[in-house]
């Protein structure tokens, strides 16, 4: 009897879409079902392969199929696109997802833990409360602008601004005024003390997480940034070397090459957005440091920044962090200064 052995699921919030095939792609089942109804409906399956888009709630599920004796595999959904026919709907993305998740040469997102979605949660909200606090930073100085106040840039400048208006002295900023500029101070503290605490959340985590506690150690990576890549990165064994971690942050050379000719452009911006942009900003303090002080043989930023921009150099100490970073976690030991290192 022909049994499904491969199935591709379409996730949504209420309704998915199911598309079973055999062992040959041929297809046995195209099924409708209720989000109630999901589990019950894979407990009756014989163990098969399930293909998903890695999108919203694509990790939970995993782990509920997982335990149910099925083999569940990831996939982006950039990379399901071309498998669609036709036009797109719940049926031909499910039907995609199963032919592109029998590809041998398909890449997989793997299916993260419960910790490590607990860490990317804390993340993302920091993530949001920094949006924020930027928002309301950028509209306190636009208000005060107006009223031809001015003070310098930067967010650590924000609490002089912020004094001017709790502050009842006679500064010539109208009563009325200051009244209604507290709307936004008084959210504007309360975000700096919500993300203090989450920052010493990240401390601790990132001193109770062996991996996390290593990554620490390399020049440029702090506990938020060990955490994310700890938490990102998972399993360092699916890399084959640092050049693909970085290759995975999209640090590397965007390539538009053709006919032989190599043709190499600014940073492919590939995979986590956050986690790059932690990288380069932990990559940005590095080579500040390495500009303010004399010039050294071993300064390899320093011989780098005399031919190239500062963002090139800034992008280059981020490959090679996250190269670091793949070392540090391979042979899980301490990232240790070479004797000629200038950083």
């Amino acid at each position: 009897m022909t049994e499904i052995t491969t199935v591709g699921l379409d996730l949504a919030k209420s309704w998915f879409q199911v598309h079973g095939a055999d062992a040959q792609g041929r297809p046995l089942l195209r099924k409708k079902l209720a989000r109630g109804k999901l589990l019950a409906f894979f407990a009756g399956l014989p163990p098969c392969l399930i293909g998903m888009e890695a999108c919203g709630s694509a990790h939970h599920w995993a782990r509920e199929l997982i335990k149910l004796g099925h083999e569940v595999r990831l996939i982006p959904p950039q990379y399901v696109k071309p498998y669609v026919k036709g036009n797109k709907h719940d049926a031909a993305d499910a039907e995609a997802i199963c032919e592109a998740v029998i590809r041998p040469t398909m890449r997989f997102v793997p299916v993260k833990t419960i910790e490590q979605q607990t860490i990317c949660q804390l993340h993302r909200i920091r993530q949001l409360l920094v949006k924020q606090k930027i928002m309301y930073v950028n509209a306190l100085r636009g208000h005060l602008a107006e009223l031809g106040i001015i003070r310098a840039r930067g967010l650590n400048k924000v609490s002089e601004l912020m004094r001017l208006i709790e502050d009842a002295a006679d500064d010539g900023l109208p009563a009325k005024i200051r009244g209604q500029l507290r709307h936004l101070v008084e959210p504007l503290r309360d975000l700096h003390h919500r993300l203090a605490e989450i920052d010493r959340e990240l401390g601790e985590l990132a001193r109770e997480h062996p991996a996390a506690r290593r990554l620490a150690t390399i020049p440029g990576v702090g506990p938020v940034t060990a955490t994310a890549l700890a938490a990102v990165i998972g399993d360092i064994g699916r890399f084959r070397s640092g050049r693909h971690l970085a290759a995975y942050l999209g640090l590397v050379p965007l390539q538009h090459s053709s006919g032989g000719k190599e043709r190499l452009g600014a940073i492919s911006r590939r995979g986590d957005a956050y986690l790059r942009t932690l990288l380069m900003h932990g990559a940005r303090a590095v080579v500040r440091i390495v500009k303010a002080r004399p010039a050294s043989a071993d300064d390899w930023i320093g011989r780098l920044l005399q031919r190239r921009p500062v963002n090139v150099a800034v992008a280059a100490q981020a490959n090679k962090t996250a190269r670091i970073a793949w070392a540090v976690l391979v042979k899980a030991e301490d990232y240790r200064r070479p004797a000629t290192a200038a950083v």
